[in-house]
């Protein structure tokens, strides 16, 4: 995989050269072309998933909103969040959509284990979440979801916020999109929807919980983790 670091870039822009090169490996002659690994930061963006909800878009503000055609719902891109996007053939890598999003799961959170926080995923939730009371505590959560709602279980966030969102596309096994770490951000814009779907879940950064750490050098440990952890 090569590891590409774009800077900060348009999100409209990055999301059109994420689907060209993945069309373009569908054809014979791109058969053989490298996965990559992009990394960067984007302008302040709302993007929507297939699936979003307008109603979980409450106050954009001035920020611009871009349809996108990853899965999920609403989020935000912005200065100071890393941004991950493996373009990624699947069926070279020999592994399937699920495992694909724990393996990029896993990649976030021995990332921020790098810098001593403990990440927690959630049951029916994917993303990754801390502890708010003992982020660099390493005690395991308890079996989620535990919450039933029409008889059916659902997320509990309880104590917890989002420091990391998911996002992806599979086309004819290649995947794009990915994950956003975030770092040191303005977290303002989080607080105008309903982060990935679900109303008043709180999102957070690692300068909020007290880790002091430059964004490039976050980006340069999670570019790490992810060649690892995608590899074939």
């Amino acid at each position: 995989m090569e590891v590409v670091h774009l800077g900060r870039v348009d999100y409209a822009a990055t999301f059109a050269a994420m689907q060209a090169y993945s069309r373009s490996r569908t054809s014979p002659d791109g058969a053989h072309q490298p996965d990559l690994l992009w990394m960067c930061e984007h302008n302040p963006v709302f993007t929507q998933g297939v699936a979003g909800r307008p109603e979980h878009l409450l106050n954009p503000r001035a920020i611009p909103v871009v349809q996108t055609d990853r899965g999920g719902q609403v989020t935000y891109h912005g200065p100071g969040q890393v941004v991950a996007y493996p373009l990624l053939d699947l069926k070279r890598a020999g592994y399937f959509v699920k495992e694909y999003v724990y393996r990029l799961e896993e990649a976030l959170i021995r990332t921020l284990l790098h810098f001593g926080v403990t990440g927690h995923r959630v049951g029916g939730a994917p993303g990754i979440y801390v502890h708010l009371a003992d982020p660099f505590g390493h005690s395991v959560l308890p079996q989620r979801p535990q919450k039933q709602v029409a008889g059916k279980p659902v997320p509990d966030f309880a104590g917890l916020a989002k420091i990391a969102a998911l996002g992806i596309k599979i086309s004819r096994n290649f995947a794009y999109h990915g994950a956003a770490l975030n770092v040191n951000m303005d977290l303002t814009p989080f607080y105008g929807i309903n982060p990935c779907g679900y109303a008043a879940l709180q999102t957070v950064d690692l300068s909020t919980i007290g880790v002091r750490v430059e964004t490039a050098d976050v980006e340069e440990i999670l570019a790490r983790k992810l060649v690892s952890y995608l590899a074939p």
